[in-house]
């Protein structure tokens, strides 16, 4: 190699390095941000779910969860992976491409939104069983909820792809801070224990409030990033819905496998106020939980998929993906298993936690679903995986057999076990799906994950556990649990540090 060749080489491996330091940072930033507006959000989450367990009976709370419940396969369903495959696609296009494809992304969320939100209410005022309830029309009015949120997700795309998730900061917590404002509002008025069904119905409406205040500001703030072409482009539609349908089923059988159980204990138990007042609370703990690796994920498609498109070698970068979904996961089920009696006290109040007359409480449920809280991390992990390189057949045939499963056993365990049976059929399908997915998606675009790193994520996670035990004696009072709370993320940050699981990162 001459001087000069040798020059351009050193060149442009330090352009390369600067390259990929530069892209680190931009998703270290993305993440960062969005774990930040998750962070916040849990709080006022935390908040809302106070809130409702002191403003509502058990059966109303138990309502309130239903309708949330059942909307969610709705929303699942409206989404119909148009999300990931418009990060995909957006991040894959010319600048001068992307307004045309993110409008055409638009019209197509909106018109599937409407459908499947329209079947949604058609449904739940139809049920015989729900004839004569609250429920029918408490979900017509937490409909707008995910009808606002959907719309308001297609123009994340695009603080996603320019990696400025600070705007989805500010609008997420503005939407939350408005519905804990009027939710708040009307417990500081003097509501305890409501047994009114126009309570629940305000708290439900203080939710879709918030969502449009949501809506409204992801398309203020977009708009300085990529302003979208809105006409009907039938042939960029239909090219799009193609892509998205394979998604679409996969998101649906995700939805039938983790959301039905709501609906099916509210089908096929009669006191299921009570079950979905327990279980619904947990569940709720457990969705946050389920949301940070989807963050992660969405932050490191556009440049996962850049890098797949050029043929880069993307084992490494995956398997430090993989590792950092592992420890988040692993961190949150060591809270929901050792601390769950604190955390439901935290979250609710007394007569939610098992104790007394109640032999299985939202306590029970949050222990239960520690395990598919952890596996529900390697499952998104496959599914972003296979979504790189479009292998959607194995994914959908895989997740709809696990929704057939999902509900087989939900209708044999519920009607005897209640919720216990719910979270059984979680544990058992997060098992199995995990397993066989990662496996999948392992030959279709194979991770690397070195020894010494997996070895100090297991050192790691071993003493945080220990921590989080010898803390549990002392959790007695709701104080002491934030408090220790606090004090055991501090421990977090600093084992972090003695392991060297940081800097290898």
């Amino acid at each position: 190699m001459s001087v000069v060749e040798e020059g351009k080489f050193v060149y442009t491996l330090r352009i390369t390095s600067h390259a990929t330091f530069v892209t680190g940072r931009l998703i270290a930033s993305s993440t960062l941000w969005q774990i930040a507006s998750q962070t916040v959000m849990a709080a006022l989450s935390i908040v809302t779910i106070k809130f409702v367990a002191i403003g509502l009976s058990t059966e109303l709370a138990g309502t309130y969860q239903s309708a949330y419940g059942f909307l969610q396969i709705f929303g699942i369903l409206a989404d119909f992976g148009l999300y990931a495959v418009a990060v995909r696609e957006v991040s894959r296009q010319r600048e001068e491409d992307r307004p045309r494809v993110l409008g055409a992304i638009i019209m197509l969320r909106a018109l599937i939104t409407v459908l499947s939100l329209g079947t949604a209410l058609v449904i739940a005022w139809l049920v015989p069983v729900w004839q004569g309830t609250p429920l029918p029309l408490s979900i017509t009015i937490a409909a707008f909820v995910p009808f606002f949120t959907l719309l308001a997700g297609i123009r994340r795309t695009v603080f996603q792809v320019h990696y400025r998730m600070r705007g989805v900061f500010v609008a997420e917590v503005s939407q939350r801070i408005v519905a804990v404002f009027l939710i708040g509002a009307v417990i500081a008025a003097g509501v305890r224990d409501s047994t009114d069904p126009a309570i629940l119905q305000l708290f439900l409406l203080s939710g879709s409030i918030g969502a449009l205040i949501l809506l409204l500001l992801s398309i203020f703030l977009s708009r300085r990033l990529l302003i979208p072409v809105l006409r009907w482009d039938g042939a960029e539609i239909r090219r799009l819905l193609a892509l998205a349908a394979p998604y679409g089923i996969a998101f649906l059988c995700t939805a039938l496998y983790r959301q039905t159980d709501v609906t099916l204990i509210a089908l096929l138990r009669p006191d299921y106020e009570l079950q979905n007042a327990y279980y619904g609370f947990a569940m709720r703990a457990v969705e946050m939980g389920y949301l940070i690796p989807t963050f992660l994920l969405n932050s490191t498609l556009p440049s996962l998929s850049e890098r797949d498109a050029q043929g880069h070698d993307t084992r490494a970068f995956l398997g430090k993906i993989l590792l950092t979904i592992l420890l988040t996961g692993a961190i949150m089920a060591l809270y929901a298993a050792l601390w769950s009696r604190p955390i439901m006290l935290l979250l609710t109040r007394p007569e939610f936690v098992s104790g007394g007359e109640v032999l299985a409480g939202a306590d029970t449920a949050l222990r239960l679903l520690a395990l598919p809280l952890f596996l529900n991390g390697i499952v998104l992990f496959a599914f972003y995986s296979l979504l790189t390189r479009h292998v959607w057949r194995p994914l959908v045939a895989i997740l709809s057999l696990g929704a057939v499963l999902s509900i087989l056993l939900n209708v044999l365990l519920i009607p005897s076990l209640g919720f216990v049976g719910a979270a059984y059929t979680s544990m058992v399908l997060h098992v199995l799906l995990a397993l066989v997915l990662f496996l999948v998606s392992r030959r279709v675009l194979p991770v690397s994950l070195p020894r010494p790193l997996l070895l100090r994520f297991l050192l790691l996670i071993v003493l945080f556990g220990i921590v989080l035990l010898l803390f549990q004696p002392f959790l007695t009072s709701s104080l002491l649990t934030v408090l220790l709370g606090i004090v055991s993320v501090a421990m977090l940050g600093l084992l972090v540090r003695i392991t060297g699981i940081r800097t290898l990162l």
